[in-house]
C-alpha cells in the first residue's frame, strides 16, 4: 500500500467518528508488516473516560483479529494543525510497534512524519518488565 492510499483510508474515517462533545473527528489506517490494513475513529462517551482514541480503536481490532506486528500508522484530524497522537496511544503503539512509522494528516492533506521513538523518546515498553 502506497503511503497516500494509507493516508486516505485514515483520511475516509473522519466522517465515521462519534463525536458528539468534542466535534473533533480522529480517523486512522494501521498497517500491518503482512500488508493487512486496519481502520479506526475516535469514539466518545459522555462520561469521557471511556472515549476510545483513532488510534488505540485500529490497534484494538488489529489486535483482536491475531495481528500483532505494524509497520505504520496514518492518523488525520480535521484540524489546521497537524497533530500527533495523545500518549496514551503512543503508549499503546509502542506496545506492538516501537519503531512504527507515523504519518500525521491535517483537514488540507498536509503530512508530516515520523518514528515512535521520536514522538516518545525514553519511552517503557514490555522489555522494561523483564
Amino acid at each position: 500500500m502506497t503511503k497516500e492510499e494509507l493516508c486516505r483510508k485514515a483520511q475516509e474515517m473522519l466522517k465515521m467518528a462519534y463525536i458528539p462533545y468534542s466535534r473533533y473527528p480522529v480517523g486512522a489506517a494501521l498497517e500491518c508488516e503482512d500488508g493487512t490494513v486496519f481502520t479506526g475513529c475516535n469514539i466518545e462517551n459522555a462520561a469521557y473516560g471511556p472515549t476510545n482514541c483513532a488510534e488505540r480503536t485500529a490497534v484494538f481490532k488489529a489486535v483482536s483479529e491475531g495481528y500483532r506486528k505494524f509497520k505504520r500508522i496514518a492518523i488525520a484530524t480535521s484540524g489546521e494543525k497537524i497533530s500527533g497522537p495523545c500518549g496514551v496511544c503512543r503508549q499503546v503503539l509502542n506496545e506492538f510497534a516501537p519503531n512504527i512509522e507515523i504519518i500525521l494528516i491535517n483537514k488540507n492533506g498536509e503530512t508530516k512524519e515520523f518514528t515512535l521513538p521520536e514522538l516518545l523518546p525514553h519511552s517503557f515498553g514490555p522489555a522494561d518488565l523483564t
